[in-house]
């Protein structure tokens, strides 16, 4: 039973994160018009560096399909632990609207984690 809520929550995590990815490309859903003022900012920040936004988005969508299948999920884990780090630290110290979904986000990320700890440890030796 256990597995099979990991399997869906990775699925539901997997589309969420190629969803982002890829209206980075194709900006299909539209900005909120309430985003803060200093959310605005650091996206135009990100957006000075021409080839910050599409690396995300492409890390966002490779992720997003590896952490599908059970048997690439610890590699899509890994590929996106610094996308993660980043949207928690954005909700953290930039705007807290969406800190809950982001720990309810890695809260999965890190489940998936722990349940593929064995293929990490060669990394750590």
């Amino acid at each position: 039973m256990k597995q099979k809520i990991l399997t869906v929550l990775s699925v539901l995590f997997g589309l969420l994160l190629i969803n982002g990815g890829l209206n980075k490309f194709f900006n299909y859903m539209p900005v909120p018009e309430d985003m803060a003022e200093e959310m605005m900012k650091d996206f135009g920040a990100i957006m000075e560096i021409s080839w910050l936004m599409p690396l995300i988005a492409i890390a966002e969508i490779i992720g997003g399909l590896l952490i599908i299948f059970p048997k690439t999920r610890a590699l899509g884990a890994v590929v996106l632990f610094p996308v993660m780090v980043g949207i928690l630290l954005t909700h953290i110290f930039v705007d807290t609207s969406g800190l809950l979904i982001a720990l309810v986000i890695w809260a999965i990320l890190l489940w998936i984690i722990y349940e593929n700890r064995e293929k990490y440890r060669p990394m750590f030796k």
